[in-house]
């Protein structure tokens, strides 16, 4: 099989929206091979909810496994269900139907004295610093809530793990005592993750923990992430739509679109050689640093389907650039395709992944050049 590279000057734009330019590269995180030891095992998982439109599956029959201390991104476009699937696996939100092993023990079935003892290494860093810490607690009480609710009665005992976990994560040990509309974004994040680590968990949902903080604060609660990481021997699933994001931080990568997963492969090899129409139509999307250059990308045509009435067959192909270049073959709008093998360690659901090759890509790439005119600026205006 032909290997799928991005073309030359596709690929260059990419490498240059990389939070290489933020995190100098001697403390970039080092890739490690799979233990072979999953942590966390997803099977069928399935969550519907009603709605005045129908039914919308949030996530459609998922499937993936997480090895212990690996980091696995999950990327996709804003209601694809990548945050929806973060929280069924902690069961935050009910399941329709699938299981969830956590230490080879499925999880669905545990009753609430049996999942407490689960959560102790089960968390989760949620995506807004503003709204998940609760204004009329303190920082002390907020970090120290969860290992009261565990057992750990004594106020001293408490207090002086939750000064350790704020030098930890980079804050004052004096703003124990403080409220959070005291602190910035990026130290109610980091506060956030201080709540997280709390009860020292082996397992932590990221759920866009970076998406609404400035960009220099991005790349230093990534760093923090990491050496936890690193030090802790943590495992996350990663949550964004920040594709350099995910690629900075990430072992492997899993694209979600309209509650399905699409393409799951090791991060490397599913930024240089993507096997699904839409993982490459996102890399190209990832927007230019240098705004004297002119970004060359795939356009998609139309919008996203409503996830309460998904299209059949493939759910990508209403907007497929590859399909249409095949011609719209009629087995797209029919069959769905099946999560398959088609490199060691790389799935994808596509029925034609051996057309995504690097002619396939540049035609795709100049078509939507074509299809988007240059930024003109608007004239100045005389008085």
């Amino acid at each position: 099989m032909t290997e799928t590279h991005l073309p030359e000057r596709l690929g260059a734009s990419l490498e240059e929206t990389t939070v290489e330019e933020l995190v100098p590269a001697s403390v970039r995180r080092q890739r490690h091979p799979s233990s072979g030891r999953p942590l966390l095992e997803v099977k069928g998982l399935r969550t519907a909810f009603r709605t005045r439109e129908g039914v919308v599956r949030a996530v459609d029959g998922i499937d993936f496994s997480v090895d212990r201390g690996e980091i696995m991104g999950l990327v996709g476009e804003s209601g694809c269900g990548k945050t929806t699937l973060g929280k069924v696996i902690l069961r935050l939100i009910p399941s329709t139907s699938g299981e969830v092993r956590f230490r080879g023990q499925p999880i669905f079935n545990l009753g609430s004295r049996e999942m407490t003892s689960v959560r102790r290494d089960m968390q989760i860093v949620f995506q807004d610093p503003y709204g998940s810490l609760n204004p009329r607690m303190t920082v002390g009480e907020i970090v120290g809530e969860g290992p009261y609710v565990h057992g750990l009665r004594s106020k001293q005992e408490r207090e002086d793990l939750v000064r350790e976990l704020l030098a930890r994560v980079g804050l004052n040990q004096s703003h124990i005592h403080r409220y959070p509309h005291e602190f910035s974004g990026g130290q109610r994040q980091r506060i956030g993750i201080a709540r997280a680590l709390a009860l020292n968990p082996e397992f932590i949902v990221c759920d866009e923990p970076v998406s609404a903080l400035d960009v220099s604060i991005q790349s230093q609660v990534l760093n923090l992430l990491d050496d936890l990481q690193q030090e802790l021997g943590l495992t996350y699933l990663f949550i964004a739509h920040n594709l350099a994001v995910v690629e900075h931080i990430s072992d492997r990568v899993g694209v979600m679109y309209l509650g399905k997963l699409v393409e799951l492969a090791p991060v490397d090899t599913i930024y240089q050689q993507p096997a699904h129409p839409y993982t490459v139509a996102l890399l190209s999307a990832v927007p230019e640093v240098n705004p004297r250059k002119r970004k060359k990308r795939i356009v998609l045509k139309g919008d996203v389907p409503s996830p309460a009435a998904p299209p059949p067959g493939c759910r990508f192909h209403t907007r497929c650039w590859l399909r249409e270049r095949l011609g719209n073959p009629e087995r797209c709008a029919t069959d769905e395709p099946a999560l398959r093998e088609i490199r060691p360690d790389q799935m994808t659901a596509c029925h034609y992944a051996e057309e995504i090759t690097p002619a396939a890509i540049e035609a795709a790439v100049d078509a939507g050049s074509k299809a988007s005119p240059p930024f003109a600026p608007a004239e100045p205006r005389v008085s």
